[in-house]
């Protein structure tokens, strides 16, 4: 199990950390997604290391955006 945290910006309710759980957890090899609206933290936690491009386009159409590093 590989766990990787992000951050992601413009979430602001529980339907926003809903849309983004959902689209990240569409990514083959997701087996959790936990999401901290307060914080704008992102815990996913997959099978194996995820590729930041893949995690940023579910992010992207979940209709926000990862922070930069």
């Amino acid at each position: 199990m590989a766990t990787s945290t992000y951050t992601v910006t413009g979430m602001t309710c529980g339907h926003c950390a809903s849309s983004v759980s959902t689209e990240i957890g569409r990514i083959s090899g997701v087996t959790d997604v936990a999401v901290d609206v307060a914080s704008g933290r992102v815990e996913v936690t997959s099978e194996a290391p995820l590729a930041d491009a893949d995690v940023a386009a579910a992010v992207d159409e979940a209709g926000y955006a990862l922070a930069s590093a």
